[in-house]
């Protein structure tokens, strides 16, 4: 047998030269495309649209009056604030303005203000997420809750028999438990923004959210019976939730999880990671153009309305330096959520069942 060595330093020296030089040969080629140039007026754009259909809903809401149409304005809301967050996360990447104070004070006001979420929670979660993409112990992402992401780790087994059951079919109930992620995404942020832990401006993060929640819910339990501003509520967040999860979820869950004391480059970390959906610009409109998620990892700074001219640049690149590159439809990017959910599921309800009965009990 031969012992397996570890390369001498000047090997794994250049290894690592090699790989930086990658990546810097890539970012190259997207400026010299000008892909990392501001769009101001795509941004302005977006910016007084989404103002004047909040606008239009909240007047919508009060002219409508009791009418339980009044619940197909709840879901345009939702969709309409999935658009806002979207700009929101624009924003907190740099991506539309040259100034990093604008860039702040433009997430304060869209996701504070707009949305009724905290800008400095969203903030520090998605920064160690972008950091560190499925790395089990670095991506919040995939830290196990209500759901098992991966087994990296132990994962303790549920204690009933129906714990152990959902936990088997959690990829199955995965998109129905997104109705509850619009309530939980609010209720995290302004659990952080009122704690005790660090917040950048915390007062101004205070001050928005209170004015915005406490104006939407006056607004709503104003101009409808109580029933029906309940069921309003319930159905915009609860799509809203929905919304957000469908968009997001496709991205990385699925793909390679790395062990905690992995060592990748940037490169690699984000490419093999990530996974694109594609399709028209329709689903760059409803993705927010996250569906681009390989370069958006890749050049986080980059305006949205880039992203699809850049996504031909690094496929081609990736294929020519042997890199996996990951792409598929949008419908199939869920189902494949759904599969992958279900088998971490089964590892982690019944860790010791052997490979022969979990292929028969996923294949039921």
């Amino acid at each position: 047998m031969t012992a397996l060595t570890t390369p001498p330093p000047s090997s794994t020296q250049a290894a690592r030269e090699r790989q930086v030089s990658d990546f810097t040969e890539l970012s190259r080629r997207v400026q010299d495309e000008g892909l990392m140039v501001r769009r101001y007026g795509y941004y302005w754009t977006q910016f007084a649209v989404l103002t004047a259909l909040l606008v239009a809903i909240g007047a919508g809401v009060v002219l409508l009056g009791h009418t339980w149409w009044q619940l197909l304005l709840a879901a345009a809301l939702a969709v309409v604030l999935g658009q806002v967050m979207f700009l929101g996360h624009d924003a907190a990447h740099r991506q539309i303005f040259a100034s990093g104070r604008w860039n702040d004070w433009s997430s304060l006001v869209i996701a504070n203000l707009y949305a009724g979420m905290s800008y400095g929670w969203w903030q520090h979660k998605h920064s160690r997420h972008h950091a560190k993409p499925n790395q089990a112990g670095g991506d919040p992402d995939i830290a196990p809750g209500v759901l098992i992401f991966h087994t990296e780790d132990e994962v303790t087994s549920p204690a009933t028999r129906l714990g152990r059951w959902a936990r088997a079919r959690q990829g199955w109930l995965f998109f129905p438990l997104l109705l509850l992620e619009g309530l939980n995404l609010h209720v995290s942020g302004v659990k952080s923004i009122f704690g005790r832990g660090p917040v950048k401006r915390r007062p101004v993060e205070i001050a928005f959210v209170t004015l915005r929640l406490g104006g939407y819910l006056a607004l709503v339990f104003w101009a409808l019976p109580v029933g029906m501003a309940f069921a309003f509520l319930g159905v915009q967040l609860g799509l809203f939730g929905l919304y957000m999860g469908a968009v997001f979820a496709p991205n990385h869950k699925g793909m390679p999880v790395v062990p905690r004391d992995a060592k990748v480059d940037f490169l690699r970390r984000q490419v093999l990671m990530s996974r694109n959906v594609t399709g028209s610009r329709l689903v760059d409109w409803f993705s927010g153009g996250l569906n681009h998620q390989v370069e958006h990892h890749l050049f986080p700074s980059m305006p949205r309305p880039h992203l699809r001219r850049a996504r031909p640049i690094v496929r081609e690149f990736c294929a020519a330096k042997g890199i996996t590159y990951t792409e598929t439809t949008l419908f199939g990017s869920w189902a494949r959520v759904v599969r992958y959910l279900n088998e971490v599921g089964l590892r982690a309800a019944d860790p010791f069942q052997c490979p022969v009965t979990l292929e028969l009990r996923s294949a039921r």
